[in-house]
C-alpha cells in the first residue's frame, strides 16, 4: 500500500473527494498541518507521494524523501517548493494550473473597482453618519481610464475580458510579446514595454508567477514611474514588489494607493489567529484582502481533488495531468495521463 501525505490539514480542511482518489489507488492517506520541516519529515519521510496547500517544501525536505515519487501541488503556483531539488531527485512535481481563473479575475476586478469607488471609506462613512462622503474628491468615472496587465497569461486574460465591458483602455506587458500578439489583437489591449504600461496606466494589475527574475519586479524605481494618482492591484505573488518601496510610496503620496491579495512580509498562511503586525495594515489608501482571489466553494474543491488526482495518477504509474518539472527523470517509469 502507498503512503500520501497531505500537509495544511489544519489550515485547509482534507476534503472526501481527495481522499477518495488516492485511496482508489491503493494509498493510505494521512493528513497533518506541516509548519515546519520537522514536523513533515517526522510524517512524510518514508511517503510515496506528498501533496502540499502552502506548506513550504524546501531541499532539505525534499532530499530526506527517499521513496516519494510526487509532489502535488493542489493549486498553481510552486515558489514554495523546491521544484529544483524534486528534480534532481527524481520526484515529479504535480500542480492545477488553472483551478481559479474565473475567481482571480473576478477578485481582480473587485478590487480595481471597490478601490475606484473608495467602498471601505463610503461604507466607515455610513457607519459614522457622514453623508457628504459621495462627495470624495478620488473617485473618478472609470469608463475610459487605463488598465496596465503586467504579464499576459490565462489569469491576466480574463481580467482583460471582463475589463473591457466596464469600458477601461487595455495595455499589457508580457516577456515573450510575439507569444501574445493574436490574444492581444482579440482583448483590444495593446502590448507595450513595462515603463510605457506604468507612465500610462490608471491602475496595474500583476499577472505573472514569482521567480528570481521578477522577485521586485516592481521596486522604487518601477513604482516611481507611475501616476501618482495610480493604483496598484496585486493578485499574483507578493515579493513580486518590493513592499518596503511601496509602503513609502503610499505613505507620501508619490502612489494614490494598492489593492492587495499577496504579500511579502504578511504570512498569510499562519494558523488562524495570529494577527500580522505590519505597515501596510497601517495605511488608509490600501485594500488588502487575505490571499482569497482564488477563493470560491467551487475552485478550492476542484484544486483539491485534481490535486489528488494527478498524486493517485503517478502512484499508478502513469504521467499527471499538469507536471511542473517535465524534464524530470522519474524515480519509477511513467506512461502517458
Amino acid at each position: 500500500m502507498f503512503k500520501v501525505v497531505r500537509l495544511n490539514a489544519a489550515t485547509y480542511p482534507v476534503e472526501a473527494g481527495e481522499r477518495a482518489e488516492l485511496e482508489a489507488a491503493g494509498a493510505a492517506f494521512i493528513a497533518i498541518e506541516g509548519q515546519n520541516p520537522d514536523e513533515i519529515l517526522s510524517a512524510a519521510a518514508d511517503c510515496d507521494a506528498l501533496l502540499v496547500i502552502s506548506a513550504r517544501v524546501p531541499a532539505p525536505v525534499i532530499d530526506r524523501l527517499d521513496r516519494c515519487r510526487v509532489i502535488s501541488r493542489l493549486g498553481a503556483g510552486t515558489d514554495r517548493i523546491d521544484v529544483d531539488a524534486a528534480t534532481r531527485r527524481g520526484i515529479v512535481v504535480a500542480n492545477v494550473p488553472d483551478f481559479c481563473e474565473n475567481e482571480q479575475a473576478e477578485h481582480t476586478l473587485t478590487l480595481l473597482l471597490a478601490f475606484a469607488r473608495r467602498l471601505p471609506y463610503m461604507t466607515a462613512a455610513m457607519h459614522r453618519g457622514d453623508w457628504t462622503a459621495r462627495g470624495h474628491p478620488g473617485v473618478h468615472r472609470v469608463a475610459g481610464r487605463t488598465l496596465g496587465l503586467i504579464g499576459f497569461g490565462a489569469s491576466a486574460r480574463g481580467v482583460a475580458a471582463r475589463a473591457r465591458a466596464f469600458g477601461l483602455r487595455l495595455l499589457a506587458w508580457a516577456r515573450t510579446p510575439d507569444k501574445y500578439q493574436a490574444e492581444a489583437e482579440h482583448l483590444g489591449a495593446g502590448l507595450v514595454g513595462l515603463d510605457d504600461l506604468l507612465t500610462e496606466s490608471d491602475f496595474v494589475s500583476i499577472h505573472l508567477p514569482l521567480t528570481p527574475e521578477t522577485r521586485h519586479l516592481l521596486g522604487a524605481a518601477k513604482l516611481a514611474r507611475m501616476k501618482p494618482t495610480a493604483v496598484l492591484v496585486n493578485t499574483a505573488r507578493g515579493a513580486i514588489v518590493d513592499e518596503a518601496a511601496l509602503v513609502d510610496a503610499l505613505r507620501t503620496g508619490r502612489l494614490a494607493g494598492a489593492a492587495l491579495d499577496v504579500f511579502e512580509g504578511v504570512d498569510v498562511f499562519a494558523l488562524p489567529g495570529t494577527p500580522a503586525d505590519h505597515p501596510l495594515l497601517r495605511l488608509d489608501n490600501v485594500i488588502l484582502t487575505p490571499h482569497c482571489a482564488g477563493s470560491s466553494v467551487e475552485s478550492t474543491l476542484d484544486s483539491k481533488v485534481r490535486g489528488a488526482r494527478n498524486a493517485a495518477a503517478v502512484l499508478r504509474g502513469r504521467w499527471p495531468a499538469a507536471v511542473v518539472n517535465p524534464g524530470v527523470r522519474p524515480r519509477f517509469p511513467l506512461g502517458k495521463a
